[in-house]
């Protein structure tokens, strides 16, 4: 298995291996960079069930990279530590692992005598077809994202259709286009891409890169999707038509500890992440436990994003206009160092220090710097709504909790899972798009209100959460149509075709 270098792509891929390994009994071999392996590494223990098993069958092996010799800053191995002008280097720099990974498939064949049974890249990856076919295997395509997303995402590069929309050439167009692979009822806006995505012509860079592995995965075998299919019954069929082959619907690849009732904590932030929270999981926990069942907003824009100073200012009026309770995930705005001091002056007067998590007394939310124990706030029946930047695996998180959202999509795919989520299942509302866009604090108010008391959406949410488990049951009740989940049978059945395909008996 060979992953992309951003943790969004690392614990799915991490998740992928313990689920095969549980079904299977197979050795899973996971290479990647020396600081992602550290990463991996120190999250292993709490991704997955089973993790001392775990432990000595998936192997993670180091491939060599340099970052001076790919034009990246020192350390600069993850997505975590770049702003987005060096996104395309550092999706080009991954053609420098693929000799290095042809070697490792080649000492694993030695030593086993035969081929893997299989290479799984990430759709990312732009050369897992030409490894495989060299070594005498096949290539998998997973993509982390949704089926609808990611559909949406790759047609989009591989056609531009966006180029037709009236309003195409200038900045502000609205104008609506039809991605192929969607019914043509299903209209997408230019006010869904981000500005790289806007001013994709075929001969910009972006194109470039994009296009070429989006084309290396539809060279696959098959493809892995981390979604569930009822959830996603449009997006799984338009990735279908789209890639025109076999497509196993296996997630949700998030921790099995989310997927399981009636525990009395959820304490697993921390060692998966490897980070260090900005407050901890006992001390949100405490705060959580004080507020009333689905009375509390989360907000955070994921480890990548931030937004403007004047956004986050009505963001921050708009909050204090609604009196309900928050927990906000705050990094200085764009223009300054994400990781650097945050100034008071961005916020509201007195809002900042009237919310510090230190503070006695009562207060209207809490603040925290950094980074929080996301999947703890997700999991508390207090919390009722999720503000986000709908990236997929956050999404994924909050809906396996029941947690409806408010969509504010920032980069890449996430405007399409913000569209799938709000048009599909009903359990998400827009607030805006994007880092340029203008909001004002009515609006933020009006979203706030209407997310947080619709019973609606509670229930709509809730019977996702349903089917999102159900996917993942060994048995399920005669009610929920009985039997194994579908995820479940999906990795099953993408086993059984690869052993087909060796004509080894299952």
């Amino acid at each position: 298995m060979v992953p992309f270098m951003a943790h969004g792509h690392l614990i799915p891929f991490l998740g992928l291996a313990q689920r095969l390994h549980h079904r299977t009994g197979f050795q899973v071999t996971l290479a990647t960079t020396p600081l992602n392996v550290k990463y991996l590494t120190s999250c292993i223990d709490t991704a997955g069930d089973d993790s001392a098993a775990a432990k000595q069958s998936i192997r993670l092996v180091v491939l060599p990279f340099s970052c001076a010799d790919n034009g990246l800053p020192p350390n600069s191995e993850n997505t975590e530590a770049l702003p987005l002008h060096h996104m395309i280097t550092i999706i080009r720099s991954t053609h420098s692992l693929k000799e290095p990974f042809r070697d490792l498939i080649a000492d694993i064949t030695a030593g086993d005598g035969k081929p893997p049974l299989c290479i799984i890249s990430d759709v990312f990856i732009g050369w897992g077809s030409e490894v495989a076919r060299a070594c005498g295997t096949v290539n998998v395509s997973f993509t982390t994202s949704g089926a609808y997303g990611t559909t949406a995402y790759n047609s989009f590069w591989r056609n531009l259709p966006h180029l037709t929309a009236a309003g195409a050439d200038g900045e502000d167009g609205e104008g609506e286009f039809a991605i192929p692979g969607f019914p043509d009822s299903c209209r997408f806006n230019l006010s869904h891409l981000h500005p790289y995505m806007r001013a994709a012509d075929g001969t910009d860079p972006w194109s470039n890169v994009i296009q070429s592995f989006v084309s290396d995965s539809l060279d696959s075998f098959g493809s892995l999707c981390n979604t569930v299919e009822e959830i996603e019954p449009l997006g799984s069929e338009a990735l279908r038509r789209f890639t025109k082959l076999p497509v196993w619907c296996v997630g949700p690849l998030i921790p099995p500890a989310m997927l399981k009732d009636g525990q009395a904590s959820l304490d697993i932030d921390g060692k998966r992440t490897g980070k260090v929270h900005g407050l901890s999981p006992e001390k949100c926990r405490e705060w959580l436990d004080e507020q009333s069942e689905g009375s509390v907003l989360y907000i955070s824009f994921g480890s990548q994003n931030t937004i403007s100073a004047s956004q986050m200012m009505e963001l921050g009026l708009g909050l204090k206009d609604s009196g309900k309770a928050f927990i906000w995930v705050i990094r200085p705005p764009i223009g300054f160092d994400i990781k650097g001091e945050f100034k008071s002056e961005w916020l509201p007067e007195g809002f900042l220090e009237e919310n510090q998590a230190d503070r006695r007394g009562p207060k209207q939310g809490l603040v925290i710097h950094g980074w929080a124990p996301q999947l703890e706030i997700l999991w508390h029946k207090s919390t009722g709504a999720f503000l986000s930047h709908c990236g997929w695996n956050s999404s994924l998180e909050s809906l396996s909790q029941g947690v409806p959202l408010i969509g504010w999509p920032m980069a890449g795919e996430q405007a399409f899972n913000s569209k799938m989520m709000a048009e599909e299942l009903g359990v998400c509302i827009e607030l805006t798009k994007g880092v340029k866009s203008n909001i004002a604090r009515d609006d933020v108010k009006r979203v706030i209100d209407i997310v947080l008391g619709s019973r609606e959406m509670k229930e709509k949410a809730g019977r996702v959460k349903d089917l999102i488990r159900a996917a993942v049951k060994e048995e399920n009740a005669a009610a929920d149509g009985g039997g194994k989940g579908s995820s479940l049978r999906a990795i099953d059945d993408f086993v059984s075709s690869l052993l087909s395909r060796r004509r080894v008996p299952v």
